[in-house]
């Protein structure tokens, strides 16, 4: 029986450093905040902090307040979620917190 090819999980993880490298670098400040203050604040979870945003949009009570900026907060929120679960990982472990 052949073994296992070794080498293709050998590069299919160094693939995700470095896209996950690339992302990282790629982020602007405002997703680098929103990084810090969801793990900061929300236990590194996304829910809450969306719920707050939408919450406040709403004119619903929330926790947090944010600058006039929830609307692209969300979107920029959405594109981080999906590139953690695309790469299972959690993006606020690679961002360096204040």
């Amino acid at each position: 029986m052949a073994e296992p090819n070794r080498n293709s999980d050998k590069n299919k993880g160094n693939t995700v450093c470095k896209d996950v490298r690339d992302f990282i670098s790629s982020l602007s400040d405002e997703h680098r905040m929103l990084l810090v203050l969801k793990a900061e604040l929300y236990d590194g979870t996304w829910e809450p902090m969306l719920d707050d945003l939408r919450n406040r949009l709403d004119g619903k009570p929330y926790i947090f307040k944010l600058a006039n900026r929830i609307e692209d907060d969300i979107k920029r929120i959405e594109e981080m979620q999906k590139f953690e679960a695309e790469h299972n990982i959690n993006l606020a472990d690679y961002v360096e917190l204040p």
